[in-house]
């Protein structure tokens, strides 16, 4: 059996289990979740195993709460009411680290108001990023690019071939160790599920071949702010079948609940009073894998379309930039305002110190742009705001890292590491 891989949400998780009663440890399905999780757990039940232990969790939820800590349920979702059994069991034990809950949908919110302060903390996983896929090299911490004037250099690693076959191989865990084609052959079918199995587990449960449309259509508007009328007109639906925005926002908030889709909010910060900020997300799923199995490319045909490897490249980026913002409990937003300026990513801190990052293939003359937008960037925002900012970074599809003399950072993503 292969030994557990190590996630860059294990340090987080084992702080949490010493700080709260349990975790609710959320993700897409197939992400790893459960094997995660059992590194951590001291035993287990999964709801998924059988009708039996199913019923026994609703009717007499002692049975399945018994157990050395911390004890996972997993697919806790299954059986809804096992939710205010965990909370009470934790209240009445009174001790830290009682139980690990995993599950691929959120819990609603009738349900999970009821959690209380010191309960219950939440936490994503998301599929593997270079780092905890052994694809980074890890010369570029990412923590220093929170350090200022922090000079960063690296050479070698993934070359901008294997970029491309990255993408369509994507994180999940179980297919980080087969080739783009396997890989897709797997996440065609996965992709597949998602509208004819996944949802349908829902309240209101969609059609399945408008989420499938709704997918594909996601996909070829990938890394974009496109706007709800113009990602249902791709749907391919016209006339009487035509997609209201109405239906597709419902079922973007539904691939949200499942952690299929993971949209990149605006940057809401202090700018100067000149400037107008523009508010629509961009779209991201959760994996790139996802994009290219539902479009059916492989990486030749990336290759062989900058255009679209540009914005599949960015988005698994953002992918990587979640992950370890994340270990710093950052969120990563994207920045765009009345002037046309556009940032790919800003990655703000607890502490509101940030650092900014625009995301290029990696030739000269894009690196150069970049560089110029992100320093515009800075004139953009008010003084107190621009002194938070401890770095700026071109994120490239390049194989060397280094600070140039203006001081902008020029990293590799096959460098980065948490």
């Amino acid at each position: 059996m292969e030994s557990y891989r190590r996630r860059l949400l294990d340090e987080k998780i084992a702080r949490k289990l010493k700080s709260t009663g349990g975790i609710l440890l959320k993700g897409v399905r197939f992400c790893g979740k459960t094997t995660t999780a059992l590194h951590h757990a001291a035993s287990s039940v999964r709801f998924d195993a059988n009708d039996l232990i199913r019923e026994q969790a609703a009717l007499i939820p002692q049975v399945v709460l018994q157990g050395k800590t911390p004890r996972l349920l997993d697919e806790w979702q299954l059986v809804p009411s096992i939710w205010n059994a965990v909370r009470s069991e934790i209240d009445n034990r009174g001790a830290k680290g009682q139980f690990i809950l995993t599950g691929s949908a959120s819990p609603s919110d009738d349900i999970s108001s009821h959690t209380g302060a010191g309960r219950i903390a939440r936490l994503t996983l998301r599929t593997m990023s270079f780092a905890e896929s052994n694809d980074s090299n890890n010369s570029v911490n990412f923590n220093d690019l929170f350090i200022k004037n922090t000079q960063i250099g690296g050479l070698g690693g993934v070359e901008i071939s294997d970029y491309a076959n990255l993408i369509v191989r994507g994180g999940m865990p179980a297919l980080i160790h087969e080739t783009p084609e396997i890989a897709q052959e797997a996440m065609i079918d996965y992709v597949e599920n998602i509208a004819y199995v996944d949802m349908r587990t829902l309240p209101s449960p969609p059609t399945p071949e408008r989420v499938s449309a709704l997918i594909r259509s996601l996909a070829r508007n990938i890394s974009t702010e496109a706007s709800l009328e113009k990602l249902a007109a791709e749907t391919g639906f016209t006339d009487k079948s035509a997609m209201a925005t109405s239906t597709v926002r419902k079922y973007l908030d539904q691939l949200s609940e499942i952690f299929v889709l993971e949209e990149l909010p605006a940057w809401k910060t202090h700018i100067r009073s000149s400037v107008q900020q523009r508010v629509k997300p961009k779209w991201h799923f959760v994996d790139t894998s996802i994009a290219t199995a539902a479009l059916r490319i492989l990486p030749n045909a990336i290759l062989k379309d900058f255009e679209t490897f540009g914005l599949l490249f960015e988005s698994m980026a953002i992918r990587d930039l979640r992950i370890y913002a994340d270990t710093l409990d950052g969120k990563v937003y994207h920045y765009r305002d009345s002037s046309g300026l556009e940032i790919d990513a800003i990655v703000e801190l607890p502490n509101e110190t940030w650092a900014a990052f625009e995301i290029k293939l990696g030739s000269s003359h894009s690196i150069d742009e970049a560089a110029g937008n992100l320093q515009k960037l800075l004139t953009r925002l008010t003084p107190e705001k621009a002194v938070q900012c401890t770095s700026l970074n071109v994120l490239i599809a390049g194989n060397s890292s280094y600070t140039r003399k203006d001081g902008v950072n020029v990293v590799s993503l096959g460098h980065l590491f948490a």
